[in-house]
């Protein structure tokens, strides 16, 4: 039966999920400074609160990508502490010979 959650993930997916970070975090840059230029320039208005939403959607979005790449990290060092051969002592190495 294969597990419910995959762990590996290949180099490219990995290097995917870093474009897609970057994608979002210049649309959180580029809303916000839409939502600021419109509210000075039209305070209250339905410009305003669209760029505003649409940077707190984008926000949402790069908090995401960043949380699965630190996951995707954390999970790639785990996978390599456990596949190390456990390390023998120099006294156990010469007791056992």
């Amino acid at each position: 039966m294969a597990p419910k959650t995959d762990h590996l993930m290949s180099l490219p997916a990995e290097r995917q999920l870093r474009q897609v970070r970057a994608f979002y975090a210049a649309g959180v840059l580029l809303w916000a400074a839409a939502a600021i230029w419109t509210g000075w320039a039209h305070p209250a208005s339905r410009q305003m609160w669209v760029s505003v939403l649409l940077t707190a959607v984008f926000t949402g979005l790069l908090l995401t990508a960043s949380l699965w790449l630190r996951r995707l990290q954390a999970g790639a060092a785990d996978r390599l502490a456990h596949r190390a051969a456990p390390r023998q002592t120099f006294a156990r190495r010469h007791a056992n010979a």
